[in-house]
């Protein structure tokens, strides 16, 4: 294979704080740490809500504002998400940009027959979830998304053009054996079959951190009362409820666990204001919270640019029962996942594509309680004892509630020797070195296929104009 350097433009539409953007994050900067050229191209970039190498110059972002709006009063996101991503289309393909080696596009497939076209350059698409099996929020295998029957009239046309613009990708990547699994069954007209490709993460930025007696975001969110994490966007397929109901019913059922100190949960993760769903879930979480009489706490770093909700607060943050952390900092995140108080990681999604929670957990030797299905079954080992990395469990809060008995009352040398095997599975299959490697050989790869040819259609279409033309030439002096 060629070690050619190459000019890489990636392709996405929002770039927030989120796991596919922590994956394209990521991707750049390992292509970009291997020598080739990386340029991300968004319509959405605010520098208070995104992840650091995206605003501060370790990656070149470019923004392409969309005349059109994400939404009409929280409906039609989809049609706009495809014109928006036709907006940045057009700008790529003007005269004044330059050319690249090959396009990464990830989450909207729609401008990937245009670019082809039209730049003449072959494409990669990394797939993390069919689009059209998450409109019903969480995916379940042989549940139809649910929705009125306009919003599924609404959704024919867009899956059509989601699948027939995949089907037009040179190379199609997944993030998990599970992902691929759904993706063939899903799309029966693309033949070819994706490659997996696992997300990988910079393991640098999860070394313990010092915490600054000076950073008040650090001293806001870290006390020594034993912490249970969960990180993830408060979107309601995350059924970050589980996490509540699970540590109510840890307390309720479990009263001697850990009583010297007063354990709680923290909440951490993206939340977008423009976004109904993020406001809807944060209300629905609180709500939760205090239904099992539950006291809570809300923050935001000093960093963020995104204002913290209008919703009072029932405790401080050092005495909450639970913390909400919406949009935190990388240090935020770093220091929380490599604390001592910090005792598991709780994953909370159901038939997650992938994942990047409970691989952030293990490289920081956190024992990982994460659902039976999707993504994390790669990723966590559940067993035998003696590999285990994590517990996976059916999500139902008193099954987790007893995990989380398991997991808090772990010896000291159980909690070494788990976190040992964690942080060596998560080096060893989800370092962004091994994902940059296989996302640098499947770009080669699509490469080496060659410039993409005009297809015959076109040049069909060019001579019927040309006979036309010639046609009418001749007819002209006899008129």
């Amino acid at each position: 294979m060629s070690s050619r350097k190459l000019r890489i433009a990636f392709i996405h539409p929002d770039l927030g704080i989120g796991g596919a953007e922590r994956l394209v994050v990521d991707a750049a900067l390992g292509l970009q740490k291997l020598g080739h050229s990386v340029d991300l191209y968004t319509s959405h970039h605010d520098p208070g809500h995104c992840f650091e190498e995206t605003r501060d110059g370790t990656l070149r972002v470019h923004l392409i504002s969309s005349p059109f709006p994400r939404a009409i009063k929280g409906k039609l996101h989809v049609l706009f998400s495809h014109a928006r991503q036709l907006h940045l289309t057009c700008h790529l393909l003007s005269s004044s940009m330059p050319s690249y080696d090959v396009y990464f596009v990830d989450l909207l497939p729609t401008c990937i027959p245009f670019l082809r076209l039209g730049a003449h350059t072959r494409v990669l698409y990394y797939c993390h979830f069919p689009d059209k099996l998450m409109s019903g929020g969480a995916y379940v295998e042989g549940v139809r998304p649910q929705g009125s029957l306009l919003k599924r009239i609404y959704r024919l046309p867009m899956d059509a053009v989601e699948e027939a613009a995949t089907r037009q990708a040179d190379t199609i990547l997944v993030n998990s054996n599970f992902t691929k699994s759904v993706f063939k069954r899903h799309f029966p007209s693309i033949r070819a079959t994706p490659l997996v490709v696992y997300p990988g993460i910079n393991l640098d930025t999860y070394q313990p951190l010092e915490v600054n007696q000076r950073e008040a975001d650090i001293l806001n969110i870290i006390t020594d009362r034993p912490t249970l994490l969960s990180v993830n966007r408060f979107e309601s397929k995350k059924n970050a409820a589980l996490a509540i109901h699970s540590f109510a019913e840890l307390q309720e059922k479990f009263p001697g666990v850990d009583s010297s100190r007063k354990p709680r949960l923290v909440l951490a993760g993206g939340y977008d204001p423009r976004l109904q769903d993020n406001v809807k879930t944060l209300q629905s979480l609180l709500d939760s919270a205090k239904a099992r009489s539950l006291t809570y706490a809300i923050t935001t770093p000093s960093t963020s640019a995104v204002a913290l909700p209008s919703l009072p607060s029932t405790s401080s943050t050092t005495d909450a029962d639970i913390l909400f952390l919406l949009n935190f900092s990388t240090n935020q995140r770093s220091a929380l996942l490599t604390s001592s108080s910090t005792l598991a990681l709780l994953y909370t999604p159901t038939n997650e594509h992938f994942g990047i929670g409970p691989v952030e957990g293990m490289v920081c030797g956190l024992p990982v309680l994460a659902c039976d299905s999707g993504g994390p079954t790669e990723s966590v080992v559940d067993s035998p004892a003696g590999n285990r990395t994590g517990w996976l469990r059916r999500p139902d809060p008193d099954i987790w509630a007893k995990a989380l008995a398991e997991i808090v009352n772990l010896s000291q040398q159980e909690r070494a020797s788990l976190a040992e095997r964690a942080k060596r599975r998560a080096r060893e299959k989800f370092g962004m070195e091994a994902m940059a490697q296989d996302l640098e050989q499947a770009l080669q790869q699509t490469v080496a296929l060659g410039r993409v040819p005009t297809p015959a259609g076109i040049w069909i279409i060019v001579a019927l104009l040309f006979a036309l033309l010639v046609y009418f030439v001749r007819l002209k002096p006899s008129l």
